[in-house]
């Protein structure tokens, strides 16, 4: 899970850069979540991803582009801004997940005993 948990920090590093929103999303998502597949996900998180990558290709591309790019293309700001918040939301849980993993679990002894 740390190469995910890499590859949605780099996509979250990109949506916090400067730049028009709708461009930092496809950016984001060509350069690093496109090569995410539903397996990588803890299963937590599964279900959401792949709600976003169909929210993220709904509209047939035209010549040149991808689907991507296209559904992009035709949102608001304002929707575009709403999915940049879920790849950091869900980055976030991937994260909670994977640092709940390394916790180590401590149990109780009696004085002496090891």
């Amino acid at each position: 899970m740390s190469s995910t948990w890499e590859t949605f920090f780099s996509a979250t590093v990109i949506l916090a850069s400067a730049g028009p929103i709708k461009q930092r999303l496809t950016e984001a998502y060509a350069y690093h979540l496109a090569k995410v597949t539903e397996s990588d996900l803890p299963k937590e998180v599964r279900d959401d991803y792949v709600e976003l990558e169909r929210s993220l290709s709904a509209v047939r591309p035209m010549r040149g582009e991808t689907a991507v790019q296209a559904t992009v293309r035709k949102m608001s700001d304002i929707e575009a801004g709403q999915h940049a918040a879920r790849i950091v939301t869900l980055f976030g849980t991937i994260t909670r997940i994977q640092s709940q993993q390394r916790v180590p679990m401590l149990r109780a002894v009696a004085s002496g005993e090891d």
